[in-house]
């Protein structure tokens, strides 16, 4: 558990050491030039105490803590900024507070369907509790890297690409968005509590299937996609023709019988479906010969 330790404020100490170190090469010179070895001696605690109290002095910067040990005891966490000073036998280890980005590299995995994609993500994290991240892993950055990428492979394998893979899905990888990105800080911050590491953001930077079958899912939504446009394109169609041949009739422009009919709409649906311009073909003897 960390706590929180309140060393004095170093400016008194460092005008004492100035004062000690001044007092010692007084007496040391002076015990030196007229053989006084009391001077000497006097000279020597000076400098004893000047090396014991600058020992002791420390600068913490703003959004950074220095963890405090005592012969291998935690005896607390110093996040008070400027030159303060703490029992010079304390041994103390620098963390910064501030927060870091994690740019992680794109990995190749299966996801839910077991097609291989390549994903990748960015993360925003922050040190919480220095006392678990200094002692409850051996290295807290190297433990972020390492956790990081098993979660978002843990993400990839629990969710389709995209609803062409699973059509019953309620998240994909593709068309999640902010519910994929809530699902990775969800388990990122439970992978990093033990550390005393929290995430202030996580999102999805890169995501695309795997170079070996991206262009046969290329091909494939393409040919949805083509599919989903002709379906709108003949259900417009079908609409247009029963529009026209139901005003011809109410308003009695002509009599159509149910073999001009047919002519009719084979026409029209060949003009509204074509994919280049129709070409009109004239008629001069009648529909019968």
């Amino acid at each position: 558990m960390e706590k929180t330790n309140r060393p004095i404020s170093g400016f008194a100490i460092l005008l004492l050491c100035l004062v000690l170190l001044a007092m010692a090469a007084f007496f040391i010179v002076n015990g030196s030039r007229n053989d006084m070895t009391e001077y000497n001696i006097i000279g020597a605690i000076c400098m004893v105490a000047f090396v014991f109290f600058i020992k002791g002095l420390m600068i913490v910067n703003p959004n950074h803590a220095r963890v405090l040990t005592f012969f291998g005891k935690y005896v607390g966490t110093v996040k008070a900024n400027g030159l303060l000073w703490i029992n010079p036998f304390y041994s103390s280890y620098r963390i910064s507070l501030r927060s870091q980005n994690l740019e992680g590299t794109p990995l190749k995995v299966n996801d839910k369907m077991g097609n291989p994609i390549e994903i990748a993500a960015v993360i925003v994290w922050q040190v919480s509790d220095t006392y678990k991240a200094a002692f409850e892993v051996a290295d807290y950055t190297n433990y972020i890297k390492i956790q990081s990428e098993a979660a978002v492979r843990h993400l990839a394998t629990s969710c389709p690409y995209d609803h062409m893979e699973d059509e019953h899905a309620d998240i994909t990888l593709r068309d999640g968005g902010e519910q994929v990105n809530v699902l990775l800080e969800k388990e990122l911050n439970e992978r990093f509590a033990p550390a005393g590491i929290i995430i202030k953001e996580a999102r999805i930077s890169h995501l695309a299937y795997a170079p070996e079958i991206a262009g046969a899912m290329l091909q494939r939504q393409q040919a949805t996609a083509i599919v989903a446009a002709r379906f709108k394109i003949v259900e417009g169609a079908v609409g247009m023709v029963e529009l026209a041949l139901e005003m011809l009739s109410k308003k009695g422009i002509v009599h159509l019988d149910e073999e001009k009919k047919a002519a009719m709409v084979s026409n029209l649906m060949v003009v509204l479906c074509g994919e280049k311009a129709a070409t009109p073909v004239l008629n001069t003897g009648t529909l019968y010969q």
